[in-house]
């Protein structure tokens, strides 16, 4: 089945937890709704930002049920669906279209270190398991396996891969891969770190998938707007330069740590993090509030500061 090709902002989103620890549902509809109506195009539900590894299985599968049938307004709805191995990665695939997403997005295993070939190997066996639109988030930072452009080029001639999420931090591998025009949205990380925001722009990207958006959605929607008329860069360049100190605060520790704790704070539905990870609190959360106030988003979306965040296991 062909699947349609995306663009725009691609939020990876976190996991609202109630302060016993349990998943927080009406938060998560909440959040979804906060999405919808800020000109997020999809989400990414149970990434790194959602905390994945610190949910367990039940909870992963449950997250998916519960959330797929919340309302969305149109918001394409993907679930971060990478197991610990090949088998168990396309359990939670296979789950996951059975339940009715909209799709999903694999990295390489954490940990194992495998080779490319190995995890080239992995992408094409999940991918031949279900038909549903899917992504790579190529993210050797995370996982310490990397794909080259070569090997994401192979990838992308599988019709199920839709989506690539570049997190190197190589300019020259977003560039090999947009020359080349594969079938897929190419896409990078929001990390001002890493410095793919502006190029891949720049070179024809179609958006990112970021988690700035969480709290600050139409800012990353203009972000994450492709180059598509005259101005478009001009509008990018503001919207980029305006936003650049949120986006520094939030990759200023672990993700998701200090965006779920500023977003705990303004009042968004976000909880404590899973420990052993910890919230910010004292000066480290001030310097995010300070940020919030000076870009007005306080007043643009009706924050109301809720002081400091917990942790819970």
């Amino acid at each position: 089945m062909a699947h349609d090709k995306m663009s725009g902002s691609f939020v990876a989103l976190i996991t609202p937890f109630n302060n016993d620890g349990s998943i927080d549902w009406p938060g998560f509809q909440d959040l979804l709704h906060f999405q919808a109506e800020n000109g997020t195009r999809a989400v990414l539900i149970m990434g790194s930002t959602g905390e994945v590894s610190m949910l367990s299985p039940d909870e992963r599968r449950e997250i998916i049920s519960k959330t797929v049938k919340m309302e969305t307004g149109g918001l394409k709805m993907f679930y971060g669906c990478t197991g610990n191995n090949t088998a168990t990665t396309i359990d939670y695939l296979q789950f996951a279209e059975k339940e009715g997403a909209d799709g999903a997005i694999l990295a390489a295993p954490a940990y194992i270190c495998a080779h490319e070939d190995d995890i080239e190997a992995f992408f094409l066996q999940c991918a031949d398991s279900v038909d549903m639109a899917l992504g790579i988030y190529n993210n050797p930072p995370r996982v310490k396996s990397d794909l080259g452009h070569a090997a994401l080029l192979r990838l992308f001639e599988h019709p199920n891969y839709i989506v690539h999420k570049e997190s190197t931090g190589r300019v020259g591998q977003v560039g090999q891969i947009l020359a080349a025009k594969p079938d897929a949205a190419v896409m990078c990380c929001d990390s001002p770190n890493l410095g793919l925001v502006v190029p891949t722009m720049a070179l024809g990207g179609h958006g990112t998938a970021n988690m700035t958006g969480n709290i600050a959605p139409r800012e990353l929607a203009a972000i994450s707007e492709p180059w598509s008329e005259n101005g478009s860069g001009d509008k990018f360049r503001d919207a980029y330069l305006t936003n650049l100190p949120l986006l520094h605060y939030t990759y200023s520790a672990i993700n998701p740590v200090a965006l779920k704790s500023l977003m705990a704070a303004v009042g968004l539905p976000a909880g404590p993090l899973r420990e052993p990870l910890r919230g910010l609190t004292g000066e480290a959360l001030q310097t995010g509030i300070d940020v919030i106030r000076d870009l007005g988003l306080d007043q643009q979306y009706g924050f109301t500061m809720q002081g400091e965040i917990r942790s819970v296991a």
